[in-house]
């Protein structure tokens, strides 16, 4: 669909002024109208410079139509327009005005998030602005006074020379306040960075594709018809670990590009799934990546490519959404269920849900593939809305693995000083999987090295400062740190609460294993994949290259080893603790924990071994660790919905959670108790014809959070033509005072 832009007055009238209808980078819901003078040939789609507000200060702002109105003293002139041809054609203004209107944020939000800064800018080659130590900065200042975070800066930019910030976020990690007090300090300063064009990539030889199960012979026919009859279709494609789903994305996708015509194929956490990548690549010769950990001239030269038609397929995580595609044909959402999927800032849409929208607005058909699929979307399957595709059988006569669960009430760890973590069962087991040549994967969500601390006085909790979360001990670095904000100190050495000189360190996380690990198998080459370990660029291939070689015996990791991967000689996989996951204050906790434990396992026997999967955990009748253990999607989706209809929770409500936060807790509470009673009002005066829940306010389940304190409340209802309304009419009227902002989050993935 590729509609004119309307206007807003249809009649022509000579009394009529033809304005320009601007958005800005602000959440307004309403355009501005600006004079068009008769020297600019304005067209929907490109970028302005404009006055404006009371100081006529210079804005840059989205031309996203015109209109004709009554002449106006108040209008105000377009200055400049600072793009030679649209960034954004009618289809994208259209599909983005949909999300602004869903989400409840500025259209000028939404369009900002969706074009690269790399494709704003009006020269091809651009300059970098880097950091690098001063010359004598260092002398004048005493070392000592600084933090530790800010010597780590230090010693890198004098290691590696002047860098973009960006690069050191990455690589240390930093937070830009640190950069900044060192900017302020005169220790650091900038300087320009010429970016090396990207590097073109060889070509790589197509392999001849694999012959096809029945199964997917199947799955494939469904969708060609798809495709040669035209027109809107979902497709979910249910298909267990090792099935031959992305076989089907590529069969797809080779009947569109025999066609012309494009495709995109959406993926989680894009970086980190370079062999799904690379699969493409040795297929389709022209195959464009656009993710956020691209350099943004980079990005912007891969988004104007995909424009121009250059590109057959194009691949990326959830902003990929926005590809500028000149001639869409299919729209592909690989591990759909996946949360990586929601943004968690401005405009916080859901990238597959999104993808959805686009694909009907263009008429063509889209996949959703997954071994374990989103319940949003296996309840539409189950109503009709979508057409499910089955792959219940791994591919090459491949078994699934066998899995055992380990309550470890009756089977714990030998002694701290000889195992922690590890059961006997596991431990057996991986000396078994090691002598017979097979490789192992151990998987832990924790990152660290100690997940808490705790005082044994008085039995208080390292907390950070600016959250209502514990401190992670990074042994390695000999420091404490926020994984949600970033704040690192020392670790304590007394307790804050009541001065005892003794703090116990507790919680295992993925560098307290791979130390157990080591000692426990010193001959064998073992490393860890985790956010901290795979901060250098290139890291993350390095390991999983070398996994792949056989040159590692054991990969430790996170959930970013959890999916994607296909080891053939993984034999073993052992699963640390899932149970912090079930104990989560949100509905979906559950589901979560079924699905991650599905896809690790999935890791295991995908060669000519079969695999075998060890799961350790003190809840070991938990229906989520049960049914995933016995490869039973279809009764824990059955006992799972069930449970969500009795509570009116998603899919059978939709659902909107609005925060409201300030760094003065009254005043959150204050703001909160009037925007609840701001929903009731309405709901009162306008019942609803369907089924409405409004709950709190109340704290959030985590109240502080960057020293901004947080109350929340939750809007259940059937009808969400009805939810919009409510929010619309009832927010509208109200304005935050300056010390307070609310977030609205329609279809949540995250309550905490």
């Amino acid at each position: 669909m590729d509609s004119e832009i309307p206007t807003r007055v249809t009649q022509e009238d000579s009394t009529l002024v033809r304005v320009a209808e601007v958005v800005f980078d602000r959440p307004l819901r309403n355009p501005f109208s600006y004079l068009i003078p008769s020297s600019l040939n304005l067209l929907p789609g490109q970028r302005v410079k404009v006055p404006l507000g009371f100081g006529n200060k210079a804005a840059i702002g989205f031309c996203i139509g015109f209109n004709n109105i009554p002449p106006s003293e108040k209008l105000k002139s377009i200055q400049s327009i600072l793009d030679p041809a649209p960034l954004l054609s009618n289809h994208l203004l259209n599909f983005t005005q949909w999300i602004a209107d869903y989400y409840h944020c500025g259209w000028g939000q939404v369009l900002q998030a969706v074009i690269p800064a790399g494709a704003r800018e009006q020269k091809e080659r651009q300059k970098t602005w880097g950091l690098q130590v001063l010359p004598g900065g260092i002398g004048e200042i005493e070392i000592n006074a600084l933090t530790p975070l800010q010597k780590r800066i230090l010693a890198f930019l004098q290691d590696q020379g002047p860098a973009p910030a960006a690069r050191i976020a990455i690589e240390l990690p930093c937070t830009p306040g640190a950069i900044k007090r060192l900017l302020d300090k005169g220790v650091i300063g900038k300087i320009a960075l010429e970016e090396p064009p990207a590097p073109k990539e060889a070509p790589q030889p197509l392999p001849t594709p694999l012959e096809l199960t029945a199964e997917q012979s199947l799955a494939c026919q469904k969708i060609s018809q798809a495709i040669q009859e035209g027109g809107f279709k979902p497709f979910l494609i249910h298909g267990v670990t090792g099935s031959g789903k992305t076989e089907i994305y590529l069969r797809s996708i080779a009947e569109i590009v025999a066609s012309g015509k494009q495709a995109l194929v959406l993926l989680p956490e894009i970086s980190l799934t370079p062999q799904t990548v690379e699969r493409f690549r040795q297929r389709f010769s022209k195959v464009v990546v656009l993710h956020s950990h691209l350099r943004e001239s980079e990005r912007g030269r891969n988004w104007k490519a995909v424009a121009r038609g250059e590109g057959q397929v194009v691949i990326g995580a959830r902003s990929a959404v926005f590809a500028p595609l000149s001639n869409p044909g299919i729209i592909i959402v690989d591990e759909e269920h996946e949360n990586s999927f929601k943004q968690d800032k401005t405009p916080r849409y859901h990238g597959r849900d999104i993808a959805v929208v686009r694909a009907r607005m263009l008429g063509i058909p889209i996949l959703l593939g997954s071994a374990t699929p989103s319940l949003e979307s296996w309840n539409n399957a189950s109503k009709g809305n979508y057409q499910l595709l089955t792959l219940p059988k791994r591919v090459e006569n491949q078994t699934l693995p066998e899995v055992f669960v380990v309550d470890m009430s009756s089977h714990p760890p030998a002694t701290p000083a000889t195992r922690d973590i590890l059961s006997d069962l596991l431990f057996r087991e991986m000396k078994k999987t090691l002598e017979n040549k097979g490789q192992v994967i151990l998987f832990l969500n924790r990152r660290g090295f100690h997940t808490w601390i705790r005082c044994p006085a008085c039995g208080s909790i390292s907390t950070c400062t600016r959250c209502d979360l514990a401190m992670t001990f990074h042994k390695g670095a000999n420091f404490l740190l926020c994984h949600h904000c970033g704040l690192e100190r020392e670790p304590d050495q007394r307790c804050g609460k009541c001065a005892s000189p003794t703090m116990e360190f507790r919680g295992a996380g993925t560098e307290k294993l791979e130390e157990e690990i080591s000692r426990l198998f010193p001959n064998k080459v073992i490393r860890r994949m985790d956010s901290d370990s795979t901060r250098k660029p290139g890291a993350h291939e390095k390991i999983l290259g070398a996994f792949k070689e056989g040159l590692i015996h054991i990969l430790i990791g996170t959930q970013m080893i959890a999916k994607g991967l296909d080891f053939p000689n993984v034999r073993l996989v052992g699963v640390i603790n899932p149970d912090f996951g079930l104990h989560i204050p949100d509905f979906r906790a559950g589901e979560r924990t079924f699905q991650l434990l599905s896809q690790v396992a999935g890791r295991a026997g995908r060669g000519k071994n079969p695999g075998r999967v060890f799961i350790q955990t003190y809840f070991p009748q938990h229906p989520a660790i049960q049914l995933a253990a016995k490869h039973d999607y279809l009764h824990f989706a059955e006992g799972e919905l069930n449970h969500r209809k009795l509570h009116y929770f998603p899919p059978f409500a939709r659902l909107a959670r609005i925060v409201i936060r300030s760094k003065k807790p009254e005043a959150a509470e204050k703001t909160a108790d009037q925007l609840s009673s701001a929903f009731r009002n309405f709901a009162t005066e306008n019942p609803p014809k369907g089924r409405l829940k409004i709950l709190g306010p109340a704290q959030a389940p985590v109240f502080k959070l960057n020293e901004l304190h947080r109350y929340h409340i939750q809007i259940h209802c059937d009808n969400h033509h009805y939810l919009h309304q409510l929010l619309w009419e009832s927010l509208g009227p109200l304005k935050p005072s300056n010390s307070v902002e609310w977030i609205i989050d329609i279809d949540p993935c995250n309550l905490l």
